[in-house]
């Protein structure tokens, strides 16, 4: 499977004597045809189309979303590879073979005549780029990956998948494109997309699919892959239904969301499960034993009763007077009616809009038993009558969710009277707030306080669903906050992303059986991802020696890469760096040798740390220095004494600035060439406990692309001493 750097290495049978010339020029003339394409839609004149201005501006609208869409971005491939068909696509390789050759790239194009001169990657015709093999060829003769500096090609690869004489190798220009160094945000993935992950992308959209995925198996690229896919097959369906990409932080949503441009989507909404559930403004963080219990499942069946605490069956008849007659419905009808509505399983408002009516109805049959016809609007008016206003008020009271949880937070009679045999005593004290506040606009309202109110709304009202929906980094949310995703996409399906042993939150996910149920979606399909292409060998063996400690019955990572030097462990005397540093292979004598060694001063750790970044930042590509989140502030003004500027996480980095400081509890999810990680033992200690500590640790040593460099003062967990 040779590269080829220019047309004279090149051992193609292409016909042209210049094949990557060749290559060049149907790029350009595809760049033209799209910016013919956009011309087009550009000079439509739509004044006259239309028969109102509402129809107008709908038009207007998805006219712009068009012209949008068929922007060409310069720095993005606008193909990126090629097949040669042994048959052209739909004969089954029947009849006279003919050779069909297609460019595979983010978005179609189509020149003049109407004839394709790039094929959109979600077609079906380009999924042989992806899973056709030597042993499965899917009639593909050839297929070529091209290389590209800055929006220019300057390289391709061809594998002769018929050819039994050519040698089964890795592709180059593919591993390159994994390991390109990443200066701006999140790039373009598409080319590097395996036959594993492609199945997944291509999911039926009916069936909800659960990914476990190791750090750098491209759980997120799959995740932004299939909803870009399903956009594509089911573009009418899902316009309606609507899709939805929840994560973790805005850090981490800004960090994907200009990658979906690439992939072929403009308009695909993103949010947090805060953002999701921002019925209250959340003001106030529970304590981890606290946050345990309100985001326990079982409190799902605390609210289902306290909804329904105010409903009362009738004791007095209601009397509706209308003009000279009077009209009674006894106590033991109305009770008949409120029982059936309590009997059904509807939700809560549903039956309040359903029993005036059902009052009125029975008003109605009286009516006609007393020789009057009323039709349908005198029973709207009989339900709009005082009396039955009045009937239903007492028997079926109006519920506030947000009312309702702030009395269940703060008023322990209710709270018990609604857990009774569902949370212990214990546990109702620890969820009632330890000074109840004075009103609803003054509630210390936490994360796990919206859920809850989310939960109580839903048990009011139905909670809109969507076509389908991504959910990443699933393995922190806890029962209640599954239960509020779920709602979203009842009748819809959803794509789950995680990684059991990267869950750093105390009511993180014990097993994805248990995580779907709560979504629910029981039975769904769960996919393991075990070979990961970002993190080198070298990084991802050192973290998953933590694996037994925090994640025993997940498998190792497999890394594709192998990076000797990929991994350096140092530690910080008071005086600077050990004389021994060391790469990762001697990291147990390193520390053994030093084991009496007093931590460092903080002076001489931080200055090790800027001096690690500055040594850094000389390689190509982004940084990334992780610590633990209360050295953050004095790691900043380090850099800043240092002359280093630094930028947030989630923001663009550049070619001046290549250096993001993270906050150990904002760097799951995001990846840079090269990490610093500033005191491990201080990562672990801000957890509320070792376990988690240990995770949130896991989750820091798996940043790096190309390579990590771990500085301590402290000692390291055992499992990194060995």
């Amino acid at each position: 499977m040779p590269a080829h750097a220019s047309a004279d290495q090149s051992s193609s049978p292409d016909p042209s004597p210049d094949p990557l010339q060749r290559e060049r020029a149907h790029l350009a003339a595809s760049r033209a045809a799209l910016r013919a394409m956009r011309a087009d839609v550009e000079s439509l004149d739509l004044s006259d189309v239309t028969g109102n201005w509402v129809n107008a501006a709908i038009l207007q609208r998805e006219m712009s979303d068009r012209i949008k869409a068929l922007a060409d971005l310069a720095h993005t491939p606008l193909f990126f590879g090629r097949l040669d068909y042994l048959h052209a696509p739909g004969l089954d390789g029947a009849g006279d073979r003919r050779d069909e050759q297609f460019y595979i790239g983010r978005r179609h194009v189509h020149d003049g005549h109407g004839d394709p001169m790039v094929i959109d990657w979600r077609a079906p015709v380009s999924q042989p780029f992806y899973r056709a093999s030597r042993k499965d060829p899917l009639d593909v003769g050839l297929r070529r990956r091209f290389g590209y500096t800055g929006g220019e090609l300057t390289a391709y690869e061809d594998e002769h998948l018929t050819d039994p004489a050519e040698l089964d190798t890795a592709s180059a220009l593919l591993a390159a494109e994994i390991e390109r160094p990443r200066v701006g945000p999140m790039r373009d993935i598409v080319a590097t997309i395996q036959p594993e992950q492609d199945e997944i992308v291509r999911a039926d959209i009916h069936g909800t699919v659960c990914v476990q995925g190791a750090p750098g198996t491209g759980k997120t690229a799959v995740g932004l892959h299939r909803v870009a896919y399903l956009l594509y097959a089911h573009r009418e369906r899902l316009a309606r239904t609507g899709t939805l990409v929840i994560g973790p932080n805005r850090s981490f949503l800004h960090y994907i969301e200009q990658v979906l441009p690439a992939l072929g989507e403009l308009d695909v909404a993103q949010a947090t499960v805060e953002e999701l559930v921002s019925h209250v403004a959340v003001a106030g963080a529970d304590p981890a034993d606290t946050a345990v219990v309100k985001g326990d499942a079982r409190m799902a069946a605390v609210l289902q009763r306290a909804v329904r605490s105010g409903i009362r069956l009738p004791t007095e008849p209601c009397v509706v007077v209308r003009g000279s007659r009077r009209w009674r419905v006894p106590a033991y009808e109305l009770e008949e009616l409120v029982q059936e509505l309590m009997d059904r399983d509807i939700r809560y408002g549903a039956a309040l809009a359903a029993l005036p009516q059902r009052i009125a109805h029975a008003v109605l049959v009286k009516m006609e038993n007393g020789g009057e016809a009323p039709d349908d609007r005198v029973q709207d008016a009989v339900a709009r009558n005082p009396a039955v206003k009045a009937a239903v008020k007492a028997a079926w009271p109006a519920v506030d969710p947000a009312k309702l949880v702030f009395r269940l937070l703060s008023d322990p009679e209710f709270l018990a009277a609604c857990a009774d045999g569902i949370l212990t005593p214990d546990e109702q004290r620890t969820v009632l707030w330890p000074k109840p506040p004075r009103s609803l606009r003054t509630a210390p309202w936490s994360l796990a306080d919206a859920v809850l109110i989310d939960e109580a709304r839903d048990l009011v009202e139905r909670t809109h669903s969507l076509g389908h929906v991504v959910l990443d980094e699933a393995q922190d949310l806890s029962p209640m906050q599954y239960r509020a995703v779920g709602r979203r996409c009842t009748t819809g399906s959803a794509t789950v992303l995680g990684d059991i042993a990267q869950g750093t939150t105390p009511w993180a996910t014990a097993s994805w059986a248990e995580a779907l149920e709560h979504l629910g979606k029981p039975g769904s399909r769960v996919e393991a991802l075990t070979k990961t292409f970002r993190v080198p060998s070298e990084v991802i063996g050192y973290a998953s020696r933590l694996l037994p400690g925090i994640a025993p019955d997940l498998a190792p990572a497999e890394s594709v890469r192998e990076s000797r030097g990929a991994l350096t462990v140092r530690r910080i005397s008071p005086a600077g760096p050990s004389p021994d540093d060391s790469a990762a292979d001697d990291s147990a004598a390193l520390d053994a040798a030093s084991a009496l060694t007093p931590p460092a001063a903080p002076a001489a750790l931080t200055d090790a740390v800027v001096a690690a970044c500055r040594e850094t930042l000389r390689q190509e590509g982004s940084v990334g220095l992780i610590a633990a989140d209360a050295r953050i502030p004095l790691l900043a003004a380090a850099l800043d004494a240092a002359g280093l500027p630094h930028l947030d996480p989630g923001t663009e980095t550049t070619a001046e600035s290549r250096l993001t400081l993270v906050p150990a509890t904002l760097a799951k999810g995001l990846e840079y060439d090269y990490v610093v990680l500033d005191e491990p033992a201080a990562i672990v200690d801000g957890e509320p406990d070792r376990r988690t500590g240990l995770r949130r640790l896991y989750v820091c040593l798996t940043r790096p692309v190309s390579g990590l460099t771990v500085l301590h003062s402290r000692d390291l967990p055992a499992a990194l001493r060995v």
